[in-house]
C-alpha cells in the first residue's frame, strides 16, 4: 500500500473504496456535482489544502473535468496536484451500461496504472517520481507555442496526440497540460512523446 504525502480528493464513494485498497491517505469525495452546493465540504477542502495541499484525481470525462475546474477555481492552485488517468473506454462491472462518454472512471482503472500514476507524480512518501520532473526547466506558454501545442490551427489536434502518448485524457486544456508537464511528467517521458509526435 502506498502512503501519500497529502489528502486525496475523488468524485464518489466507489472511487474512494477502490483507492482505499491501494493508498494510505485521507480520501475525500466531492459526491459528484454536490460539491457545488456544499460550502462546508468546500471549506474543509480549503483548510486541508492550506495545511498539507491536496491531490485531485477525477474521472477523465467532461463531468470529472468540470469538478476539477471548480476545485481549481476555489482552492489555491499552488496547493493542488492534479493527477490524470488516460481515456480508457469500457464499462465498470457494477454498471449496467457504459458512462455517457463510454470512458472508465477512476473506479474502473487498473490498479497498476493508478499506482504508477501516484508514483510518477512524486506524491508517495519514500518514493521518488519516475525521474526528474520538468519543473527544473519549467516550460512556459511560449514553449507550448513553439512546439506547436498552442496558438496554431492544428494545436488542439497535436495536444490530443501528445496527451494520448503520455496516457492523459483528451479533455485537458493547454493550461492543464502545461501544469501537468511542469509538475508530474518525467523528462524522458515528455521527450520520448515529443519525438514520437514529430515522427508522425
Amino acid at each position: 500500500m502506498l502512503k501519500l504525502d497529502r489528502p486525496l480528493v475523488v468524485e464518489g464513494k466507489y472511487d474512494q473504496i477502490k483507492l482505499s485498497r491501494l493508498v494510505d491517505a485521507l480520501i475525500i469525495t466531492t459526491d459528484g456535482f454536490r460539491i457545488f452546493r456544499n460550502p462546508e465540504k468546500l471549506a474543509y477542502l480549503r483548510a486541508l489544502a492550506k495545511k498539507d495541499g491536496l491531490i485531485i484525481l477525477t474521472d477523465s470525462d467532461a463531468a470529472g473535468f468540470k469538478i476539477r475546474g471548480y476545485l481549481k477555481g476555489t482552492v489555491p492552485s499552488q496547493k493542488l496536484i492534479q493527477l490524470y488517468t488516460p481515456d480508457i473506454f469500457g464499462k465498470e462491472r457494477r454498471k449496467a451500461a457504459p458512462s455517457k462518454e463510454g470512458k472508465l472512471g477512476v473506479e474502473g482503472i487498473g490498479d497498476q496504472l493508478l499506482v504508477d500514476t501516484f508514483i510518477r507524480a512524486g506524491v508517495v512518501v519514500g518514493e521518488r517520481g519516475a525521474s526528474e520532473p520538468l519543473e527544473a526547466t519549467a516550460l512556459s506558454k511560449a514553449d507550448l507555442f513553439s512546439l506547436g501545442l498552442s496558438g496554431r490551427p492544428d494545436s488542439a489536434a497535436r495536444r490530443r496526440r501528445l496527451q494520448a502518448l503520455l496516457q492523459l485524457p483528451a479533455h485537458m486544456s493547454a493550461g492543464a497540460l502545461l501544469q501537468y508537464l511542469n509538475h508530474s511528467c518525467a523528462r524522458e517521458d515528455f521527450l520520448k512523446a515529443l519525438k514520437s509526435l514529430e515522427a508522425e
